[in-house]
């Protein structure tokens, strides 16, 4: 899908397995942004090569002019085809220096971050080309560049890009999306990193990688839906937690609440985890 003059944007589906042979039916955004030569942003999940390299060979370009593959985080939907696409195009990587171990020790995030059908998501480990820290400009090409945004929360490492040219901000995961299933290690840290993309001036498009591309007045919406549903997730487990501390009961009993399928019980538990210790710690979403 083209976004804007440079920009373009394809979803990729993939499946989480869920015992008893149910699986949950999952996509994610990866993009391209064009110049002289082509920047990828995010990898997808085994198998992405294809349609990505797809992608570029529809916008008229050659898959040997991408020469970055951006990061925006370690999770296995975002670090999956990053190795098949470095064999096929030499590019380099560039992420955020706290996903560096995971990125290049898939086994090692395996088992710090458990996930059904972790293996089949993810082609294997790709070595960091480029450290990416908030402020940074990637260049892209004559005066353009992305700016670099760390945007916590979702993961410790999590960065959001800025085209400022075109007023595109890629968010990555950084934003829960109304009636998905949120995914985040710490819900303070999420609604700091909203509040501060949030403030970015020029905002235009507003791409993220569970989403569709918002555009105007659906920028900020957006932004402010994501922090309504991290409140009333801390709402929904402070609720549960009352009534059973324990941390298998509450997730169990918030996804009754808020009428998310049993299927995602595994993905959800890290998030509601990321709450009770924010309860712990007495802060406030």
């Amino acid at each position: 899908m083209k976004i804007t003059d440079s920009v373009h944007s394809l979803k990729i589906p993939f499946r989480i397995p869920a015992g008893g042979g149910r699986v949950m039916e999952r996509s994610v955004n990866t993009f391209m942004v064009t110049d002289r030569g082509i920047c990828l942003v995010d990898a997808g999940v085994v198998g992405s090569v294809g349609p990505i390299l797809g992608m570029v060979k529809d916008a008229g370009r050659d898959p040997g002019e991408i020469l970055l593959l951006i990061l925006t985080h370690a999770h296995p939907d975002h670090l999956g085809g990053a190795l098949a696409i470095r064999r096929a195009t030499g590019c380099l990587i560039a992420a955020h220096p706290a996903e560096m171990a995971w990125i290049e020790d898939p086994s090692l995030q395996a088992r710090e971050r458990p996930i059904p059908g972790f293996s089949t998501l993810v082609g294997g480990p790709v070595q960091v080309d480029r450290l990416l820290q908030d402020g940074d400009r990637i260049s892209i090409g004559g005066d353009r560049y992305l700016t670099v945004i760390h945007t916590p929360g979702h993961s410790p490492g999590s960065i959001s890009l800025f085209l400022g040219d075109e007023g595109v901000l890629v968010s990555g995961d950084a934003i829960p999306v109304k009636g998905e299933i949120p995914v985040y290690d710490d819900p303070f840290a999420s609604i700091r990193s909203i509040e501060k993309i949030e403030k970015v001036p020029g905002v235009k498009v507003l791409l993220s990688s569970w989403d569709g591309p918002k555009r105007g007045g659906e920028v900020h919406r957006a932004m402010a839906d994501g922090r309504e549903v991290i409140r009333a997730l801390q709402t929904a487990v402070a609720e549960a937690a009352g009534k059973d501390p324990d941390p298998s009961t509450v997730a169990r009993r918030v996804m009754e609440t808020l009428g998310f399928p049993g299927a995602a019980l595994p993905v959800i538990s890290r998030t509601v985890a990321g709450h009770l210790r924010a309860l712990e710690r007495e802060e406030q979403v």
